[in-house]
């Protein structure tokens, strides 16, 4: 086993680059029996904007402070240790600004045992240790209150959880021993692997504590004061703590491989075989059913160094830095002072996407929302749809009875024109051809006022032409959400050579305020997003006109480790829309784009596709394959891939010369925020340098250095 207590960690130490350190401050609080306990609180001296993490200075402090405290305990000069975090923050987990600058794997192996060092001190003191988690806690955080003896968590608290194999890495400071061993493999699957992989998902401190990973719960109005008393109770006997995922209830025999046989197989069908995190994960909790804890820590070691050096943690770290820190700001949005006040919206249609607008705006910025139609009954199913979601919130809890009832009186349908002359903003979400929307548009232009703002939903017309009969074209956006709306981050806001600064800077305003993602997009076919999953889905669709079979078609696209093949993409956007986009791109460029005709004849089918009992997609259906005519030339799965990583490559060199976004960074965001590109690719750019794509067919690689490992 090792030892770390003989491991040298002054480079480590060295190569903190400006770390913010998380200081470990101690006081002696008497507790109402006399006994004493050493209150540990950390605080990075900042205000909770900058939560505490954990990085080697902090952790090098921490251990002196834990050894002193041991030194204490062996006097008997207090009988407990406790942790607790600066007001509203407990620790936010490893300081990942820290861990992303290690030079080599050897530091990367030295941090996984630098964390296991200091916080496995936790459970050596002498006397027993308690987490006292009043707020924020991921990550290391999480794993501070795993490696001490009992935990107290605030029913405030904004969150918990493992986020880990989001970022490309592993629980590897005892999360991935520790938690299956105290809450069982099942409940373990779910904090360390489903939910990082449901776009970070995170526990409440309720759900938390429903699954064992905490012994009480208390209101943030004495969250201290309740926990210390709990504590005392504890130390004396009068407190008895109950885990019902206790080591000695938890099965391992037949229910822990039997759930990591489901969750493989669950990986296999919603990941592909590419991200490397997640199946080590399961790994780990594969191995955590026996064998000690130093055993496990090891595992966790040599786990975490792997992936910390890898192209994906250096990737992911890329990534998590434009969604973190480049979506909060986005590129080429005016002024924000430039934006008009916006007191009440219009919405032009009450189809589907029509009323989720509707709702996610008065949600969001609960204002007055007006919808319209062309008839009455729709106005009215529009509303319906509307008001229905809103007692479903209620109803899930989501929303008080007050809260739910403004919204609803806020929401209202007419089918006069006339009746949005007091709207400041207004978007439509009629049919996808031009004339349609210039119809309505044109329509609206009569009653509003001079400087309210219009914005068009298209994902692929001319912006600019759709504004062509508008007598104050400047006050036209681009407005584009994703499918479904409530859901997607991202909205693709288009600028075009008419648009005023305040047009843009207030359709940049209204999307922070429906707490969306927005970034820049010049006026040009498929904006960003969808110009490029045009590319992925006509690859797709010239593989099958070649001859390709269509589960070979899907496999070959794995690499790109995408949360769906083309055809499972294309099947869930509607097969219709899919020729749509791609007819409208041939149309604006037949030398690069693909069209094909089998895509209009699938359309006309109702189930194209055959599936398994697991919904996997296995073949065309009977009617697809009569409907489709195809080659006898089929193109290898890796000729498959080749093309489409070159003709992404070139595409985007494309758009980076015809500044259809500010930066490649961008490029990057909107694919991560609108496609699900995954974190572990760095969006497409970072793969495509990584590969070679970029190189052979956009003239060079889109990162100097490439954004690389350290293996």
């Amino acid at each position: 086993m090792t030892d770390y207590s003989t491991i040298d960690f002054s480079d480590l130490e060295q190569a903190s680059v400006d770390e913010v350190i998380t200081h470990s401050i101690v006081r002696d609080v008497t507790l109402a029996s006399g006994r004493t306990l050493a209150l540990i609180t950390l605080h990075n001296g900042r205000d909770h904007k900058r939560p505490n993490t954990l990085g080697p200075l902090t952790l090098r402090e921490l251990s002196d402070t834990l050894d002193e405290l041991a030194e204490r305990a062996a006097k008997g000069e207090i009988d407990a240790v406790a942790v607790t975090g600066k007001p509203y923050i407990f620790a936010a987990g490893a300081d990942l600004s820290q861990i992303s600058s290690l030079s080599s794997r050897d530091l990367a192996l030295k941090i996984a045992q630098r964390g296991h060092h200091v916080l496995g001190k936790l459970s050596e003191l002498g006397v027993p240790s308690f987490s006292f988690v009043n707020g924020l806690a991921l990550g290391g955080g999480v794993e501070i209150a795993l490696n001490s003896t009992y935990r107290t968590i605030d029913s405030s608290a904004a969150a918990i959880a493992l986020p880990e194999v989001f970022l490309g890495i592993i629980p590897g400071w005892g999360g991935a021993y520790l938690l299956p061993n105290l809450i069982g493999i099942e409940n373990a699957l779910e904090v360390v692997i489903s939910n990082p992989l449901k776009q970070n998902r995170t526990l409440k401190p309720q759900q938390a504590y429903d699954l064992g990973i905490f012994d009480a719960i208390f209101s943030p109005a004495n969250f201290l004061e309740a926990s210390l008393s709990w504590a005392d109770g504890v130390l004396d006997g009068s407190v008895a703590v109950e885990r019902k995922n206790a080591p000695g209830k938890i099965e391992r025999s037949i229910k822990w491989p039997a759930a990591i046989k489901i969750a493989r197989g669950m990986l296999e069908s919603s990941v592909g075989p590419m991200p490397r995190s997640p199946y080590r994960a399961l790994d780990l909790l594969e191995q955590a059913v026996k064998g000690t804890k130093e055993e496990g820590f090891e595992r966790e070691d040599e786990a975490l160094a792997d992936l910390v050096a890898s192209d994906e943690f250096a990737a992911s770290m890329y990534a998590f830095d434009l969604v973190q820190k480049r979506a909060k700001r986005p590129v080429g949005a005016p002024d924000k002072d430039l934006a008009r006040p916006v007191t009440k919206v219009g919405v032009i249609g009450a189809g589907l996407m029509a009323s989720q607008f509707a709702l996610l705006f008065v949600r969001r910025l609960q204002v007055p929302v007006l919808i319209t139609d062309v008839s009455q009954d729709r106005v009215d199913k529009g509303l319906t749809y509307i008001y229905d979601e809103i007692a479903k919130l209620e109803g899930k809890g989501r929303l008080d009875a007050d809260t739910a009832n403004q919204l609803r009186a806020l929401v209202t349908g007419t089918t006069d024109k006339a009746d949005f002359a007091d709207c400041d903003f207004v978007i439509e979400a009629v049919f996808e051809e031009t004339s349609v929307k210039q119809q309505v548009f044109r329509e609206v232009e009569e009653f509003i006022a001079d400087d309210a703002i219009l914005a068009t939903n298209t994902s692929s017309l001319s912006v600019e032409e759709i504004g062509s009969v508008l007598a104050h074209p400047e006050r036209l956006v681009g407005f584009h959400f994703f499918n479904p709306v409530a859901v997607m981050p991202l909205v693709e806001v288009v600028r075009t050579p008419q648009a005023s600064d305040a047009a843009v800077s207030t359709a940049f305003v209204v999307a922070k305020n429906l707490r969306k993602n927005a970034i820049a997009s010049a006026d040009a076919p498929g904006f960003i997003v969808n110009r490029l999953l045009a590319k992925v889905m006509g690859e797709a669709s010239r593989a099958v006109d070649e001859g390709a079979d269509l589960v070979d078609v899907e496999k070959a696209f794995e690499p790109l480790g995408l949360p769906m093949g083309p055809f499972e993409l294309i099947d869930l956007v509607g097969w219709k829309v899919a020729a749509h986009v791609q007819d409208t791109m041939v149309h604006h460029f037949p030398e690069r784009f693909y069209a094909s005709p089998n895509l209009h004849a699938i359309a006309e089918i109702e189930q194209p596709l055959e599936r398994d009992k697991k919904r996997r997609i296995t073949g065309w259906s009977k009617q697809a394959r009569k409907a489709i005519e195809v080659g006898k030339s089929p193109a290898s799965g890796e000729e498959i891939l080749r093309r489409v990583e070159d003709e992404l490559a070139r595409e985007i060199r494309l758009m980076l010369d015809e500044k259809v976004v500010p930066e490649v960074e961008d490029i990057d965001l909107g694919l991560i925020l609108g496609a699900g590109w995954p974190m572990i690719d760095g969006g497409a750019t970072a793969y495509l340098d990584r590969v070679g794509a970029s190189a052979r067919a956009a003239g060079g690689d889109f990162h100097d250095p490439k954004i690389l490992g350290v293996n």
